[in-house]
C-alpha cells in the first residue's frame, strides 16, 4: 500500500472537518509536536480549549483505535489521570472526507520530572492502578509487544530503505543481528496485559500536584514492566533507588513480580531497533527527513553501532534485583 500524504490537511480543511461535529474553532491552529499523526490545539467559541488528532492512515483500523479511546474512557471511570477523548453524538471517532480524527480537550502542565522521587513515588501509584484496570481484561484488536514486529520487521525495514551507508552496513548488520539473537534469547514470556506502551516523560503532565497521563496511540498488550522501565535512567544505583521508589508506590495498587525485572533490557533493546525502523518506513513523509535529517548522516549510524554494541553487552549483565 503506497505511503499516504497529511499534505491534504491544509487548516481551512481541517476548520471544516472540525465544524462538521459542531464544534466552532475561533482562534487559530497550534501545530503540536507530533510526527506519527497531525495534531492541533486550538479554542473554540464555548471558551474551551480543544486537541484535534487526525490519525494517520493505514496505521490502525477503527476498531483499533475505538479499543484505545474505550481503554481511556476506562481508566477515566477508574479516577486514573488519563486524557481521553471528547465523545459527540455518542462518538468518539470522527470521518471526514477520508481522514479519521478525535477531540481531546486540551490539559496544560510541565513535563514531567524523571530524577524528581516524589513525582516517581505518585507516577507509581498511577500505573498501579491503571495496570489493576488493565488486567480485568484484553484488547482484542491492538497488536502486542513482540519479538516478529519490534525487531525482525524493524531490522528488514532498515534494510530496505537503502539510508544505512554502504561503508558502515557490515559492521552494522553484524551487532544487529546478534542483538536480535540475544534480546530474543531473554524476552520471556509472562502474563501481558494491557498497557499505556509509550510510557515516558513526554506523555506524562505535572501541573501544580497533579499528575497527567496523556497519549495512548501505542496502547498494546505486553508485560506490565513496560509502562516502568522507561523512567529508570543514569548508573545502576541510581536506577535501583528510582525503582524502588516507583514500586513503593506502585504496589500499593497492584502486585508486582520480580521476575519482571529480567525483561528490562531486552525491551530497552527491542525499543531501540524498534524505533529505527520506525523512523526508516516513515521516511517518505517530509516532516521525516526534515524533523531527523541527522539519521541520513554517517555519524548517527556509527553512534548506532557503538550503542547497539554496548546494549549487546548490557544484555549479558545480570538484571536489576530489589532486596527484599
Amino acid at each position: 500500500m503506497s505511503e499516504f500524504s497529511f499534505a491534504n490537511l491544509t487548516p481551512d480543511f481541517i476548520l471544516d472537518a472540525i465544524e462538521s461535529v459542531g464544534i466552532y474553532p475561533e482562534s487559530g491552529l497550534l501545530a503540536l509536536n507530533s510526527y506519527e499523526n497531525r495534531v492541533y490545539q486550538f479554542k473554540a467559541d464555548d471558551n474551551f480549549r480543544y486537541v484535534a488528532k487526525f490519525y494517520r492512515p493505514y496505521r490502525w483500523s477503527d476498531e483499533q483505535i475505538l479499543e484505545e479511546h474505550q481503554f481511556a474512557f476506562s481508566l477515566q471511570e477508574a479516577e486514573v489521570p488519563m486524557v481521553a477523548p471528547i465523545k459527540r453524538g455518542g462518538d468518539s471517532l470522527f470521518h471526514y472526507q477520508g481522514y479519521r480524527f478525535a477531540l481531546f480537550p486540551s490539559v496544560g502542565g510541565r513535563q514531567f520530572e524523571m530524577d524528581n522521587l516524589d513525582q516517581l513515588e505518585i507516577l507509581g501509584r498511577y500505573i498501579g492502578r491503571m495496570h489493576r484496570v488493565a488486567g480485568t481484561q484484553q484488547f482484542k484488536h491492538r497488536p502486542t509487544i513482540n519479538c516478529q514486529d519490534y525487531l525482525y520487521n524493524a531490522k528488514d525495514a532498515l534494510l530496505k530503505s537503502q539510508l544505512l551507508p554502504m561503508h558502515l552496513e557490515t559492521p552494522f548488520v553484524t551487532i544487529l543481528e546478534h542483538l536480535i539473537e540475544k534480546t530474543e534469547q531473554e524476552y520471556q514470556q509472562v502474563e501481558q496485559i494491557r498497557l499505556h506502551g509509550d510510557c515516558h516523560a513526554g506523555n506524562i503532565l505535572w501541573s501544580g500536584e497533579h499528575l497527567m497521563l496523556v497519549d495512548l496511540d501505542d496502547c498494546r498488550q505486553g508485560p506490565l514492566i513496560q509502562d516502568l522501565w522507561m523512567m529508570l535512567n543514569g548508573d545502576r544505583q541510581e536506577q535501583l533507588v528510582q525503582l524502588d521508589t516507583l514500586l513503593s508506590g506502585y504496589e500499593e495498587f497492584n502486585t508486582f513480580e520480580q521476575r519482571q525485572l529480567n525483561l528490562i533490557e531486552p525491551l530497552r533493546a527491542m525499543r531501540m531497533v524498534h524505533y529505527m525502523g520506525w523512523i526508516a518506513t516513515r521516511w517518505q513523509d517530509p516532516a521525516f527527513p526534515r524533523n531527523f535529517s541527522w539519521f541520513a548522516t554517517d555519524k548517527y549510524w556509527e553512534q548506532q553501532i557503538l550503542a547497539l554494541k554496548e546494549q549487546f553487552a548490557t544484555l549479558h549483565e545480570p538484571a536489576l534485583r530489589l532486596i527484599p
